[in-house]
């Protein structure tokens, strides 16, 4: 009967033989990946049609004439100009008028306006005295993009009233001289988004996003991998028929290599040609960003290996990753500043490949960065490529000494 452990394989020794064992490791991973259709459902199909439906989702990027109503208590001339102002937003229209509250919620409660404008009674009567006026707005909040577009108009209205209003006093007091004919304000601003001229918010999360799947698609097939390989261990006695007698670190890398190869493809779709697809921001040169993202998939490999020894069994992986995503979506700093996290926060985000690879490729991609002006986030991918393959190494070294003592084969995935 022909032995078909993994000690039955001959190791060769020396430098040579350490590559040659990589090699067949590599070759041995590159067969596991693409005779498990659940593992390429992970590898190649979740990275072709996440992105395009995450983008789908947030399109279109901006909205417009979302529909208000308004409650009017004043009835002034004043009160009118500021209807007419806030409709003549782009992004806001005056869905009706209301004669109360009432009338006005009970639109709100059936999606026929998403927002409430009401003018108090004494609007008028305060910018005539030179007193402050509140306007009350309430705002539907269950879609982000919608509220995100009530605030924008709503600041830019409450800038050119600031401005009629102070040109108006000015003029009345004689002083026209002061402001030389021109605007009122003192002070003018002027708003310019880098890598997000468009202002939508798409062109805003979806760079970072496509960094977070790379990341997130191959530790779920890693994991999903180990899975397997337990299963196969308790099958067989605690021997993986399938595995390689190899050295941890030749273990490692031919793992890590094989994943790198078949993300390179994977990559320039999802960072090259979905911005295209969607016209999101695509500034930087595609060897800065694709360089930039070498050692963010090797650390994502390696990461993954090491992430992969909680997984005890296939169905493990989905818990840990889908846990994990949202996770790592706050620490990568695209919904919550880093500069507002604790250092706690701080130091767990800089341990996730994805946090230094949505920091660099958003500068690349969207600001139109070189690699050399990413040199810090490029070089702490590389410092986490060297921190994890240790730390899985070690993890490897010890988990080999252990199935020699029970008298195993030594090779622990």
């Amino acid at each position: 009967m022909k032995d078909n452990t993994p000690s039955a394989t001959p190791r060769r020794r020396g430098p040579l033989g350490w590559f040659d064992a990589m090699g067949r490791v590599f070759a041995r991973e590159f067969r596991l990946v693409f005779s498990d259709v659940g593992i390429m459902l992970f590898f190649i199909v979740l990275p072709l049609a996440y992105p395009v439906t995450y983008t789908l989702i947030y399109n279109p990027e901006i909205v417009t004439e979302m529909p208000i109503a308004v409650v009017d208590n004043c009835r002034t001339p004043l009160s009118r100009e500021l209807v007419r102002t806030v409709d003549a937003s782009p992004s806001v229209s005056v869905y009706t008028y209301c004669s109360d509250m009432a009338e006005a919620k009970d639109l709100f409660g059936k999606n026929e306006v998403f927002a409430i404008m009401e003018i108090p009674r004494d609007y008028e009567k305060k910018i005539r005295t030179g007193v402050q006026a509140t306007v009350p707005m309430y705002y539907e909040m269950s879609l982000l993009l919608r509220y995100r577009a009530f605030v924008s108009a709503m600041a830019d209205v409450q800038l050119k009233l600031a401005s009629d209003i102070t040109q108006t006093r000015i003029e009345t007091m004689g002083m026209e001289s002061l402001t030389g004919g021109g605007d009122a304000m003192p002070l003018t601003s002027h708003n310019s988004f880098l890598g997000d001229h468009g202002q939508g918010f798409a062109s805003f999360i979806m760079p970072g996003v496509l960094i977070l799947i790379l990341q997130q698609s191959m530790v779920l097939g890693i994991c999903m991998l180990r899975g397997n390989s337990n299963e196969r261990r308790r099958r067989n006695g605690g021997i993986d028929p399938l595995a390689v007698d190899a050295p941890a670190g030749a273990r490692i890398w031919g793992k890590a290599l094989c994943y790198f190869v078949i993300y390179i493809p994977m990559t320039l779709y999802v960072v090259k040609c979905v911005p295209e697809m969607f016209s999101l921001p695509h500034n930087g040169a595609t060897i800065d960003y694709m360089l930039f993202l070498v050692p963010l998939l090797l650390a994502s490999a390696m990461f993954g290996q090491l992430f992969s020894n909680l997984c005890t069994e296939r169905e493990s992986c989905f818990i840990i990753v889908v846990f994990t995503s949202i996770i790592f979506l706050f620490l990568s700093g695209l919904t919550w500043p880093r500069y507002a996290m604790s250092k706690f926060w701080l130091w767990l985000a800089d341990l996730v490949p994805a946090t230094w690879g949505v920091e660099g490729f958003v500068r690349i991609n969207s600001n139109g960065a070189t690699l050399g002006e990413t040199s810090k986030p490029y070089l702490m991918l590389w410092l986490l490529v060297i921190v994890y393959f240790t730390v899985a190494w070690g993890v490897k070294v010890y988990v080999n000494h252990r199935m020699k003592s029970k008298s195993v084969p030594a090779t622990a995935e």
